[in-house]
């Protein structure tokens, strides 16, 4: 997958971490036009996501391999960055086999 495929699925990762972010601020909104706004940005961003990681004419299972890694880093980024929520060792040691399995499933050749 040339560079340019890694930078689509990064920004569907993006995206869809993204969205699903707003729509989590959205449900713990308290205030009804915020809650409504954030429910519609984040509806468009998700929306945004599959077209974005959809367009292409790619292998879908192939790439689930290597977005489901890149989305677990930048939703493990988000939720510290955004929730305040600091990945602890089960999501550490979870998250590099995460990886480890991207890594197998980008470079095994059958």
């Amino acid at each position: 997958m040339a560079l340019y495929g890694y930078g689509l699925l990064f920004l569907a990762a993006l995206l869809e971490v993204g969205g699903d972010a707003l729509i989590r601020l959205g449900l713990h909104s308290h205030l009804a036009l915020a809650r409504l706004a954030l429910f519609l940005v984040g509806g468009l961003v998700l929306l945004a996501y599959g077209l974005v990681v959809n367009a292409p004419a790619w292998d879908f299972g192939r790439l689930l391999g290597v977005y489901v890694t890149l989305f677990f880093v930048v939703a493990q980024a988000v939720n510290w960055s955004v929730f305040g929520l600091k990945p602890g060792p089960p999501i550490l040691v979870g998250g590099s086999l995460i990886q480890a399995g991207g890594v197998v499933v980008t470079l095994w050749r059958a």
